[in-house]
């Protein structure tokens, strides 16, 4: 034990294992030291595939005021029912209709050097609707309106199969990120070996872009330009230097 030993073979026995700690360990770091470092190249890269859309989500609603807050929810609930009942009628699945948001505020009157007055109260009641058939949605707009719709906050197109679809974007990426890879690499006065590691940059509900393109539609429907989808994919890509 090292309180049995004197402070000075107690000093002597620390530097005896200092000395061997430094002689077991510089030749493993000397060899470290001695490794040449991975030269690599990185590069990130986009591609793009083209798509069309074949569904469309619609916020849609109504709302309604009345002196009572009973008054104006018995209205606005009147209302919303025929909304609902007309898109069944049209073939929508009850799944595919969702309520997105419920409100029921005041109504206030403001005038000048007087306290807000309440007037009456609003009712405010919107759906979700997903329209799986494109060639419907200016009809459906229309039939919603007319059944009593006065909001309509939303209407966003979508490709069903984006994931499989976008698969020639991450091709075309990748084929990008190589030829660039490559030209850098000449520049520099090497070449691309194998490579070490590759990512790709995922982001839910991004910007995608539209070409015009107007739907079928009947004469007394919506006109509605459904476009074209522009898929984007973005990866990032680590190649070994030879």
């Amino acid at each position: 034990m090292l309180s049995a030993l004197r402070p000075r073979d107690i000093v002597l026995a620390l530097a005896i294992g200092g000395v061997a700690a430094l002689l077991m360990f510089s030749p493993a770091m000397a060899r470290a030291e001695d490794r040449p470092l991975e030269r690599t190249i990185t590069v990130s890269a986009t591609g793009t595939a083209e798509a069309e859309p074949d569904r469309a989500r619609i916020t849609s609603g109504v709302s309604t005021e009345a002196e009572t807050a009973r008054d104006a929810l018995t209205k606005n609930s009147e209302t919303m029912t025929k909304i609902i009942d007309e898109l069944k009628g049209k073939g929508i699945d009850p799944k595919d209709i969702q309520t997105a948001s419920f409100n029921v505020e005041p109504v206030m009157d403001y005038k000048e050097g007087q306290p807000p007055k309440v007037r009456g109260y609003r009712v405010s009641n919107q759906v979700i609707v997903l329209v799986r058939k494109l060639d419907q949605l200016g009809e459906i707009l229309d039939n919603v309106v007319s059944a009593g719709a006065n909001q309509i906050q939303g209407l966003a197109f979508e490709v069903s199969k984006e994931d499989t679809l976008k698969d020639d974007a991450r091709k075309e990426a990748v084929a990008n990120a190589l030829r660039r890879a490559k030209l850098l690499a000449a520049a520099a006065g090497a070449e691309v070996g194998d490579v070490i590691q590759i990512s790709e940059e995922t982001s839910s509900n991004g910007p995608v872009m539209y070409a015009p393109r107007l739907a079928k539609a009947t004469a007394s429907s919506v006109p509605i330009e459904a476009g074209t989808s522009t898929l984007e994919a973005r990866v990032t890509i680590t190649w070994a230097l030879k």
